[in-house]
This record gives structure tokens, C-alpha cells and sequence, in this order.
């Protein structure tokens, strides 16, 4: 018997399977095998088809049951992971209305931040742990404002996830983690923020029902299973945002505990019990996937934009073949690359930055001295010196720190990325080779509260090594703090 997990990406869809006793991971399958469209009208505009994504889901349902040998009757529960903070909107028959304004759509920013001055950053910060800056509820009030016509029409709105949902059962619910990744939620008061809802002038009526993010959610009915392919009445038993079930896939559930990625941009979800909202401008709180009122659970997340992306243009525009090349040349330099530095935030405005655009700059070059392997080295440190410093600004925020995880992926397979960033902050760095979509497929086994024994099966399952902290700190903390006065340099000359 399995479950089967999907986790919807803004660029493909993934899908796994894993057995129901054990956790253990059958496959997974991608569609489309290319990438997905995303329709930019405007300059900083980026929009998805919601019906092509369900789409998408039953082909690669029809596709992973195929590879598999796997029946419809032995799939026994259903877990969505998806892409936060994007706007679905659904008329009276639940028909989508428009194409879904997805995560990286930056058209709310000035609406959100008008919100966040107008309603005072102190009830922001306390009650919504964030300002509503360029997330759903931001997203719907443009809606309103601009195309008044598809706004009177909707009944109801949703996060990328409840529309999947909504599609395999015909039932429109969401979570109170979903809600506050949209910022829709008053921790304050544990419900729906209506101060937010009647300063942006929506009707209560727009907000789906909450269920409970692990649970009997809703049920596959005969349309759904029609057009899916799985059997009438399987259950969905989970529903999460992708960086909130990155950090469920990593076994982070509690303070302390740290998840990091290190894709195209770089993401560290810390874990705490305390709603503090002080770093609201530079970090986002959202109510993580195990969030109760009596013990809260809030995922601190914080963002940077020029991780990967940075190492990737210089695959493309240095005379090397492969980043195994690349991390070649690096390991022959030493730490600090003799002095070059990288600040890698060449991907637009960076939020831990205070929205600052300072973009790359690469200093300290010596035409004479200094090679290509001095590039890419310097190039790693200061992608890696970006994450130690967010963390400090996390730190500031309350957070504490036992232990990070990260997956096997991108920049945690560099030994001097992930070298770098264990030494400086002083803590292990485990890895594990999981994805959002096998976690996801987990989860659906989470109803029942084993948290314990899910962890063992993390363990059991996916763990690789860890990278822990060098003894000589010394020559680290000095090329961190030379790229660190680079770095206010900028800021305080942009």
C-alpha cells in the first residue's frame, strides 16, 4: 500500500509514492519533463494556468501508476505540497476566474507596504508576524482594484495547494499555515485577521473553511477521480506550502531545529515557539505545519534571492565544463580566495537587505595574481557568507539554533559551501536525500501524531552525512568579516 505525495513547483510538478509501512520512497516522476509556462504581461508580473497544473497532476498520476506497477486501490492517502503565497480565485461553480498570480509576481509590493503603513507596523508585527507586502491577501486587494469585473464574480480564494485539493474532491477548505502564508492570519487572536480583511475590504464569505493541516481533509469524488485516475473516496490527508514541507521532509518540527536549501535562491526556515514579530520587514513568520495556539509552532523564514543562481552564471560564463570543474579550481585556493570577494545578490531586491538592490560585485581583484579558481571560490564563500548572515539576523529575532538540515542538492554538495557555513554559525550541517514530493507522501502518515517514530524513518531512510564545524574558526571569521564590511560598503553607498 502507498501514499502518494505532489509537490507543485512553479516551474514542474513532482510526484512520489512511498510505501505506507516503512516510509520508504517507490519513485517519483516529473511533469512536464520540460518546464511549465509562466505568463509575464507586464515587468515583474508572473502568472500560471491553475487548470494546467490539475493537469499536469493526472498525467503524471497516469504516469507514475504506469512505471510503478501500482493500481488506484492500493493508493491509500493523498499530500500536496505546493508553491506559497499565489492567488487562485473561483467563481460560485468553482471555476477559476483568472490564471493564478503566482509567488514571484511582484505587481502588490506598493499595496502591501501601504497596508503596513497604514494599519501600523506594531499591530503588523504582533498580529500578522509579517506586513502584508507582496502576499495573497496584497495580491487579492489588486484584484479588487484592478479588475473589479473577475473581483465580483469570485466566491471564493485559494493558495495553489487548496485549488489541487479542491479539484481531486470538489470541496474548497484551506489551513490556518496556508492562511498565514497569506497573511490572513491573527496569531494574536488564533483567527481569521478581519482588521486585515475589512482594511482591504474583502468579504469573510471569500475565506475557505480550516481544517487541521494533518487529518481527514477531504475525500477524491467521482469527477476527481475521473479525471485523476485514483480511487473514489481516497483521502487527503495533508496540505503544506513547499518551504514549510521542505523543513517536515528534513524532520524540523521543533525550536531549534533549521532547514536550509540552496537552489537557484537560498532559503533558511528556522523553527521557534515565540511570535515575535521584531524582523517582520526582513524575515517572514509563518504558523508552521504542527502550529497549535497552545504550543505554537512558527517557521521563520528568510530569503536570498542570489544563492545558486550566482554559481550557475559563472558556470555559463567562465571557460569551465561542469561545477565539478568549478569546485576543482576552488579547492586549490585558499579560504578567503586571497582576498577576492563576492557579494552575490545579482537577483533582483534582496528583503534580509531591507529590499535593497545592490546586485553582484566582485572586488578585491588583482589582474596579475588572481585566476578563475579565485572567482569561484569567492564566489562560494560569499553565497555561503550570505547565509551566515542571515542567520545572524535571525538570531537577532530570537531564533536558537541546535541543528540545520539540508537536502542533497545544489550548493550543500560543495564541501567548501557547506564547510564554510557549518564553521562560521558553529553547528552540524546533516544531509539528507529526500524531496518535497516523497515528504510530502509521508505526511498523508502524520494523521496520526507519530512525529517520533517519523523522524527514525528520516534517519532510516535518507540521511547521508554531516558536515560539522573545522577547529581552526580563525582564517573563516576573518574572510567573513572582511566580506562583511564589503557588504555595508554597499549598502551604504547604494
Amino acid at each position: 500500500m502507498y501514499y502518494i505525495g505532489f509537490d507543485l513547483g512553479s516551474s514542474s510538478i513532482k510526484i512520489s509514492l512511498v510505501e505506507v509501512e516503512t516510509g520508504k520512497s517507490l519513485g517519483v516522476v516529473q511533469e512536464p519533463e520540460t518546464e511549465m509556462c509562466m505568463i509575464a504581461i507586464n515587468n515583474g508580473w508572473a502568472e500560471q494556468n491553475p487548470n494546467e497544473w490539475w493537469n499536469y497532476i493526472c498525467n503524471g498520476v497516469e504516469k507514475i501508476k504506469e512505471k510503478y506497477s501500482v493500481s488506484k486501490s492500493q493508493i491509500k492517502g493523498i499530500g500536496i505540497s505546493y508553491q506559497m503565497h499565489g492567488l487562485v480565485l473561483v467563481d460560485e461553480n468553482g471555476a477559476s476566474l483568472r490564471n493564478s498570480i503566482i509567488w514571484c509576481d511582484s505587481r502588490a509590493v506598493e499595496i502591501g507596504n501601504d497596508a503596513f503603513k497604514s494599519i501600523g507596523a506594531e499591530k503588523c508585527s504582533s498580529q500578522l508576524l509579517n506586513s502584508p507586502a507582496n502576499f495573497t491577501a496584497s495580491k487579492l486587494k489588486w484584484v479588487k482594484e484592478n479588475e473589479p469585473e473577475i473581483y465580483a464574480k469570485a466566491s471564493k480564494f485559494m493558495l495553489p495547494g487548496d485549488f489541487i485539493a479542491y479539484k481531486f474532491s470538489n470541496t474548497i477548505n484551506t489551513t490556518i499555515s496556508g492562511l498565514s502564508e497569506g497573511v490572513f492570519w491573527d496569531f494574536e487572536k488564533n483567527s481569521v485577521a478581519d482588521f486585515l480583511l475589512e482594511y482591504y475590504g474583502f468579504a469573510p464569505s471569500l475565506v475557505p473553511d480550516i481544517v487541521d493541516t494533518f487529518g481527514e481533509q477531504s475525500f477524491v469524488d467521482e469527477n476527481g477521480a475521473k479525471e485523476s485516475g485514483l480511487e473514489v473516496g481516497t483521502p487527503i490527508f495533508y496540505r503544506a506550502g513547499d518551504q514549510p514541507n521542505n523543513a517536515l521532509s528534513l524532520n524540523v518540527f521543533n525550536p531549534g531545529e533549521v532547514a536550509a536549501t540552496g537552489g537557484t535562491s537560498g532559503v533558511v526556515y528556522a523553527i521557534t515557539d515565540s511570535l515575535s514579530g521584531k524582523e517582520s520587514t526582513r524575515i517572514n513568520n509563518f504558523a508552521h505545519v504542527n502550529y497549535k495556539k497552545e504550543t505554537p509552532r512558527i517557521g521563520k523564514l528568510l530569503n536570498i534571492n542570489g544563492a545558486g543562481i550566482q554559481y550557475r552564471w559563472l558556470l555559463n560564463n567562465l571557460s569551465v565544463n561542469s561545477y565539478d570543474e568549478m569546485n576543482a579550481l576552488a579547492k586549490a585556493v585558499p579560504v578567503g580566495s586571497d582576498g577576492v570577494c563576492v557579494l552575490p545578490f545579482g537577483n533582483g531586491a534582496e528583503r534580509m537587505l531591507n529590499n535593497q538592490d545592490i546586485g553582484t560585485r566582485l572586488v578585491n581583484v588583482n589582474l596579475n595574481n588572481h585566476q578563475k579558481g579565485h572567482l569561484c571560490r569567492a564566489a562560494l564563500e560569499g553565497i555561503a557568507f550570505s547565509f551566515v548572515y542571515g542567520m545572524e539576523i535571525l538570531k537577532s529575532d530570537g531564533i536558537k539554533v541546535n541543528v540545520i538540515r539540508a537536502g542533497n542538492d545544489n550548493l550543500f554538495r560543495s564541501e567548501i559551501f557547506a564547510n564554510t557555513v557549518a564553521t562560521l554559525i558553529g553547528y552540524d550541517i546533516e544531509i539528507y536525500n529526500t524531496t518535497g514530493a516523497i515528504g510530502a507522501a509521508r505526511a498523508a502518515g502524520l494523521r496520526k501524531g507519530d512525529f517520533e517514530n517519523y523522524g527514525k524513518l528520516i534517519m532510516n531512510n535518507d540521511y547521508v552525512m554531516a558536515y560539522k564545524p573545522l577547529k581552526d574558526k580563525s582564517v573563516y571569521e576573518e574572510a567573513y568579516q572582511k566580506w562583511k564590511k564589503e557588504l555595508e560598503l554597499a549598502l551604504k553607498n547604494k
